[in-house]
């Protein structure tokens, strides 16, 4: 059974303001209680379709051509045209942020779909109407908890696969994977769920990057079987730029459970804690440690210089 006290890295503060936001869909933007998509659409019958989460900072969304690189990237592999060019995609983004009155702690779910289909089959050909675009940006500050408590991690059966089932690259609509992942995490009482990779190495958790720190180094997995994660980059980069020894390596369960920290990255929570896995503290079993600070503190100046110099580059 689930614990009471469960939560997750995607955990926000209550905002009533969310309840009446405008959404973008297929080139309207409309109340929350209007925005709706066809039951024959290619996401909504398959999950044939890409997505991105971005945060606004300011009024700008941060490391905005790192997230069209890898939404093209995806698009253009899986033959999705989406009909639109990126300043096309910053513009439906500009706008929806607008209609709701956001510069600051806003989160946005961007999904692009191949569309309306003429029939409920599979085949690609039946999306005849062009893709569907939608575009959710909603209130979004993480909940205190994320940082105070940490994550707790159960490692799960289910595994990160191979590049030729389906690639773990694709931030696609077809979540299932690590939907089960989540539920079997949470079936044995943890937050979420620490996925292997199909060699038994430790990769990534059912929502995020997964990172621990051994003796002041940190270590990722290889990326071979993850999401090509933004901000996971980003915190390899810091540490390149900041002499923080950084590995990208297999390790094992092993190495994780002796780990002095643990913590998770992605876009909503940046860096978010990890306090036990499998039952195991980590780090004191709560809050961060003093490398995940550091690279907090580093992240949190990057998206200062980011936003700033993405600015100017407007003007």
């Amino acid at each position: 059974m689930t614990d009471a006290h469960s939560h997750s890295t995607h955990d926000t503060l209550a905002d009533p303001r969310n309840d009446t936001i405008m959404i973008y869909v297929d080139g309207a933007i409309v109340p929350k209680d209007q925005a709706k998509v066809s039951v024959y659409d290619s996401g909504f019958m398959l999950g044939d379709g890409m997505w991105e989460g971005l945060r606004l900072y300011e009024g700008e969304w941060a490391f905005f051509d790192d997230h069209m690189d890898r939404l093209f990237s995806a698009c253009k592999a899986v033959s999705l045209d989406i009909g639109l060019d990126r300043d096309g995609i910053r513009d439906i983004l500009d706008r929806t942020a607008a209609a709701n009155g956001m510069v600051n702690d806003a989160h946005c779910r961007l999904m692009i779909t191949r569309g309306r289909k003429a029939k409920p089959f599979q085949h690609p050909h039946l999306s005849q109407w062009g893709p569907t675009i939608v575009a959710i940006v909603e209130h979004s500050t993480p909940a205190n908890s994320l940082q105070s408590r940490g994550i707790r991690l159960a490692t799960v059966p289910q595994v990160r696969g191979l590049p030729h089932s389906q690639d773990p690259k694709f931030n696609s609509h077809s979540k299932l994977n690590c939907v089960i992942a989540c539920l079997q995490a949470e079936q044995a009482g943890a937050d979420e769920g620490l996925m292997l990779d199909p060699h038994g190495f430790v990769n990534t958790t059912n929502a995020c990057n997964f990172f621990i720190v051994r003796k002041g180094a940190v270590w990722t997995s290889t990326g071979d079987y993850c999401m090509n994660g933004i901000t996971r980059q980003k915190v390899i980069d810091l540490c390149h730029a900041n002499g923080i020894p950084v590995f990208e390596r297999n390790y094992s369960l092993y190495d994780a459970y002796g780990a002095d920290e643990a913590f998770l990255t992605g876009t909503f929570g940046a860096q978010t804690p990890v306090a036990e896995i499998d039952g195991k503290s980590i780090g004191g079993g709560s809050g961060a440690g003093p490398v995940t600070l550091r690279l907090r503190d580093l992240y949190k100046d990057l998206i200062a210089r980011t936003v700033a110099a993405q600015k100017a580059q407007r003007g």
